[in-house]
């Protein structure tokens, strides 16, 4: 997929860090040494000059340090490139502003029919798609047919009505024999405007401002 395509934000929320924590790192180093050396030359001034400090305790405590030194720059290193993989990946998603994305997340009804794929029970009957608003309520019962194949729902609420243009979470009711079996979220097809960082994962922003994990996506198709 085509990198160069990830937004400015993405870019000015991860490259300080980039930049700013090796600088860290090499400041920290350079106040400990300067301890170090005092601690040293006091060691030095304060010694028993009868019983001077064997000279191969000192280098073993400057091989000590040196050691710690490379250690601290080495992680420094390591966390710089994986900043660097963690941006990279997440330019990857930026290919998918533009496309359909299906999920089990809201939908957004503006008129214009939205794409279900259903996912009914083996031993189901019959099956019914169950239109649920923002606050929860039912709004709409539509029968559908008992078929994993996607259809397209035009915002009818099964009493020859149209639901009003919203958010609305969809689920599929399955029964049998007149009984209902069991009630599952269901798949559907919406826009991606967006590509967004949130506590470090990329979250898609779908049409009418719906969020949801890239993780979660199961699908993805050309409009």
């Amino acid at each position: 997929m085509d990198a160069g395509n990830t937004t400015s934000a993405a870019g000015s929320a991860t490259a300080p860090r980039t930049a700013t924590a090796p600088d860290t790192g090499k400041s920290a180093i350079s106040s400990d040494f300067e301890t170090f050396l005092k601690m040293l030359s006091t060691q030095l001034q304060n010694q028993d000059p009868l019983n001077p400090v064997d000279s191969a305790d000192y280098a073993v405590q400057l091989a000590t340090f040196s050691s710690v030194e490379q250690q601290v720059l080495t992680n420094d290193l390591l966390q710089g490139i994986a900043s660097r993989f963690s941006l990279s990946g997440f330019a990857d998603y930026a290919t998918w502003v533009g496309m359909e994305a299906r999920s089990e997340a809201d939908v957004s009804f503006d008129g214009t029919p939205i794409s279900v794929s259903p996912s009914p029970d083996p031993d189901a009957d019959r099956t019914v798609m169950i239109v649920r608003n923002a606050e929860g309520s039912v709004v709409a019962r539509v029968d559908i047919p008992v078929s994993d194949q996607t259809f397209e729902w035009t915002g009818a609420d099964g009493q020859g009505g149209t639901v009003p243009s919203g958010s609305y979470s969809l689920s599929l009711e399955n029964q049998a024999g007149g009984e209902v079996l069991s009630e599952a979220p269901m798949e559907a097809y919406s826009r991606v405007r967006e590509v967004r960082r949130e506590n470090g994962a990329p979250v898609l922003i779908l049409a009418g401002g719906i969020a949801v994990p890239a993780d979660s996506v199961t699908a993805l198709r050309q409009p």
